[in-house]
């Protein structure tokens, strides 16, 4: 017999909540880099921002808070030198491989 699933009942998944550490959060951007998607880079730093604290980020990137909300929203394509800024103030670097 099926059940019938309620989807409602079913916890929205939070990448941020797994997010626990340097290598977890390089492992995701990494994952995410391949998608070679630039919006979805931007969320997925705007969800690692999350993990780390959106104030602790804005103010070690010299980015106002709401400006950072707004570069790193899914729908975003923020500009090079904010990834970068985010990317330094994550303690992260983004870096390139032969394909």
């Amino acid at each position: 017999m099926n059940a019938k699933v309620n989807i409602s009942r079913i916890p929205k998944f939070d990448a941020a909540e797994h997010l626990k550490d340097a290598d977890d959060i390089a492992a995701y951007l990494v994952a995410v880099l391949e998608e070679e998607d630039p919006s979805a880079l931007a969320e997925a730093l705007g969800t690692i921002a999350r993990a780390r604290g959106m104030s602790e980020i804005a103010k070690a990137s010299g980015l106002g808070r709401e400006s950072l909300y707004k570069a790193l929203r899914p729908d975003a394509q923020p500009r090079f030198e904010t990834v970068q800024r985010v990317c330094a103030a994550l303690g992260v670097r983004l870096t390139a491989v032969p394909a």
